[in-house]
């Protein structure tokens, strides 16, 4: 079943919270390289889908991890940030890592990564002084630090002003242009639209579509609850 390309696969795969199917006989192919984003009403499954592919939520049906397992990461759309310093929760993060990086080459990481985020000249500041956007671009630094093949985000600039989520998708941007595989979910169309190569289109727990970018939102009539969500008729933000 497994496609050859693909660094995490799905099939046939639910997730159930008691009487609530969350997904519902999802199938999906991660590819390297890919930026998908995961789009739907509220409900739909989104968050689900992603822990799902990450392998954090228990679940029937098939879910493959290419050979060797490459490491993934989760940022969340609330980070949980210690009460240390912006270094320090990227220290500890990799001093917990299943993979152990010799202690010079940690050093040389969690610099790397504050500087990738902007937020080197805030590096000894308490992380939970921190604005909003500074503790999501914080998260995405303890993140990228790990070395992640894929890297899942659940709607990371949700709560964010726009000023701060315009930071946050250039951190983003970057990633991408460095050949990280993201995989995000997001009620914001125009994020989707300006980040994704791929999008896909939860409704009811059930992936609906799946297409590239450009086809997503130049389609029309194929898919009636998707016309819908395109028109603002289902609920979704475009900033």
């Amino acid at each position: 079943m497994a496609t050859t390309d693909a660094l995490i696969e799905i099939a046939d795969a639910s997730v159930n919270f008691g009487g609530v199917a969350a997904v519902q006989g999802a199938s999906l192919a991660i590819r390297r390289g890919e930026f998908v984003a995961v789009v739907g009403p509220n409900g739909s499954g989104k968050t689900t889908l992603l822990r799902l592919l990450h392998g954090v939520v228990a679940h029937s049906g098939l879910r493959i991890v290419q050979a060797g397992g490459e490491p993934q990461a989760m940022v969340f759309q609330r980070p949980f940030l210690l009460r240390l310093s912006a270094r320090d929760n990227l220290r500890l993060a990799l001093w917990l890592a299943a993979r152990r990086w010799p202690a010079q080459e940690r050093r040389a990481r969690i610099d790397a990564a504050l500087r990738k985020v902007g937020l080197w000249p805030l590096r000894e500041r308490a992380a939970r002084s921190l604005s909003g956007g500074e503790q999501q671009r914080l998260a995405l630094a303890r993140a990228w630090a790990l070395g992640p093949a894929v890297l899942f985000l659940d709607e990371p600039t949700a709560s964010l002003d726009p000023s701060a989520k315009k930071e946050v998708e250039s951190v983003l941007a970057a990633f991408a242009a460095e050949g990280t595989t993201l995989v995000m979910s997001t009620h914001n169309l125009g994020q989707a639209k300006r980040l994704a190569t791929r999008v896909v289109f939860m409704d009811e727990g059930r992936i609906a579509l799946d297409l590239p970018t450009a086809d997503f939102f130049a389609r029309s009539g194929r898919d009636a609850r998707a016309d819908r969500f395109l028109a603002g008729d289902l609920p979704w933000s475009l900033d």
